[in-house]
């Protein structure tokens, strides 16, 4: 992935080496979101189904099309990078960016600001808006304080889950600032306000649908980077494709030995995943991820 080209974001804190405790939610900071081990896996096969392929890998890559599947010779073969802190730190800087200035240019197209997110790096644990998160809950998006928080060892535990590569990696923070988009949009808090009014049930498929919402804002952060700035490179859809041959809630727990059962899915089936991310991905319109449409 051709990631040095994506500005550098200024927008960063590193807490590193700062100790936090873990504790309750402070009152009034809202509840973080896009933890967990859906967003973990959220990758992992969103390019399995081969009709999705072959639409996104229809032209070629010097006019904006995505690149298509298949290894020539002198290309990309799959080797995993393993970056150290410092590394995975200037990564993670430049794909912000990117995100900075996509959304800011899709925002200025319906009229609006796009006022962009921090993001903080720590170790171990963090106190947010949102209250005191260990790492090991995953990247997580806190709306309170409208900051993305992540600790970079998340990424080696993605090469030890079989999910490594650069592609998979900025996926992670581009669902989380997805979750950005829908606190500047009003989604976030209308979303929390029906849940509260809701019994479980349905208050917990609300949570599902707003995960789907973000992973079609990550299509779409992903359709434009790679139309302006030739992001993705022969081998990176492949890098999705070999990390696993099974993603979403109901793969996870049939893995984990548990019968899948939709009331405690939090981020949506593998099927659903790939649908929103591929809507964001071939339409590149923000409007189209419509995944709480008529949820009541």
């Amino acid at each position: 992935m051709r990631w040095k080209r994506l500005r550098k974001s200024q927008n960063v804190e590193d807490r590193r080496g700062q100790r936090r405790s873990v504790g309750m939610p402070r009152r009034g900071g809202g509840m973080k979101v896009g933890g967990g081990a859906g967003i973990i896996l959220l990758l992992l096969g969103l390019f399995f189904g081969q009709d999705i392929i072959s639409q996104l890998a229809g032209g070629p890559t010097s006019s904006g099309g995505m690149p298509k599947l298949g290894q020539q010779p002198g290309q990309n073969n799959g080797t995993i990078v393993v970056r150290n802190d410092d590394e995975a730190g200037e990564f993670i800087d430049h794909i912000l960016g990117g995100t900075e200035d996509i959304w800011a240019g899709l925002f200025q197209h319906y009229g609006q600001t796009y006022k962009a997110p921090n993001l903080v790096k720590f170790n171990d644990a963090v106190t947010s808006a949102c209250g005191s998160t260990s790492s090991a809950a995953g990247p997580f998006y806190c709306p309170g304080d409208s900051k993305v928080y992540i600790d970079l060892s998340f990424f080696q535990e993605l090469q030890r889950m079989g999910a490594a590569g650069d592609f998979a990696q900025a996926y992670v923070l581009a669902h989380e600032v997805g979750h950005h988009v829908q606190n500047l949009l009003g989604v976030s808090m209308e979303v929390q306000r029906r849940q509260r009014s809701l019994p479980k049930k349905q208050a917990n498929r609300l949570s599902v649908l707003t995960e789907l919402q973000a992973d079609c804002y990550a299509g779409v952060w992903a359709h434009h980077a790679h139309k302006q700035f030739q992001l993705l490179e022969p081998g990176d859809l492949e890098e999705g494709m070999n990390a696993a041959a099974k993603i979403g809630d109901d793969a996870l727990m049939r893995s984990a030995g548990r019968r899948a059962h939709p009331d405690a899915f939090t981020h949506g089936t593998s099927e659903q995943r790939q649908k929103w991310l591929y809507i964001g991905l071939e339409s590149g319109d923000p409007q189209q991820c419509n995944s709480l449409d008529g949820a009541s």
